[in-house]
């Protein structure tokens, strides 16, 4: 062990605090009750105005900062915007971009990926939905003199939070959509967040109105067959 391990004292063990202990067979009915639930999971364009208690928004976001991330730098923040006027600016920022993404800028293989699912530069659900969480990565940190504090394996550690969001959201009873206009830099000023903080997405969070479809091509998942491979082993 190194000099610099020996010396150092600010690593503190403690105990496990929380440990299951189920059997193969519960562990497996839990993974398949799970699996059910995610399933069950769809993105959504169509929202519905009914209300949604800030309480539960609130408590998907401490769900989603229980994410693994680069040495517990937790490198992220939720921007979260209910109803007022930042709503209809960040649809019309929005809107605007996507109008350059549909007219060319995306490619025309990108285009025609999209086709199957009906997107376009349309953004309703921006000013719709109940709430909007802006997800923002702390590129560093700012120290109380004001440096900078590096922050480690940042768009890793914030995808894995958003992605623990999304299901925290839907296991709520909650409609979701991940929204990624490009660039999303008008985001940092009309949320008040830092240079030092880039915008990653916004989730769209509401009850999906009555009316309400998807794209019948959203409904085809790949095999397990063909998202894995198990190398060694038949246990």
């Amino acid at each position: 062990m190194s000099d610099f391990w020996q010396e150092d004292d600010s690593y503190k063990p403690v105990p496990l605090p929380h440990r299951a202990d189920y059997s193969d067979v519960e562990m497996l009915e839990r993974a398949e009750t799970f699996y059910l639930l995610m399933k069950q999971r769809h993105t959504v364009r169509d929202f519905s105005t009914k209300p949604v208690p800030r309480a539960i928004i609130k408590k998907a976001i401490l769900t989603a900062g229980t994410a693994p991330n680069g040495a517990n730098m937790q490198p992220w923040h939720f921007a979260v915007l209910g109803e007022g006027p930042f709503r209809g600016t960040i649809c019309e920022e929005a809107e605007k971009e996507e109008r350059e993404f549909y007219a060319g800028r995306a490619g025309k293989a990108w285009l025609n990926a999209l086709k199957p699912l009906g997107t376009n530069p349309e953004k309703p659900f921006l000013k719709s939905a109940p709430w909007l969480i802006v997800v923002f990565a702390e590129r560093y940190g700012i120290g109380p003199g004001g440096e900078k504090i590096k922050n480690y394996y940042v768009p890793e550690s914030v995808g894995i939070a958003c992605g623990i969001l999304v299901t925290a959201l839907h296991n709520a009873g909650l409609a979701t959509l991940t929204h990624t206009p490009s660039p999303m830099g008008f985001l940092n000023e009309i949320c008040g967040r830092p240079e030092n903080e880039k915008p990653m997405m916004i989730i769209v969070v509401g009850h999906p109105s009555d009316d309400a479809t998807i794209p019948a091509e959203a409904l085809h998942k790949k095999s397990l067959d063909q998202v894995a491979s198990f190398l060694i082993g038949d246990v």
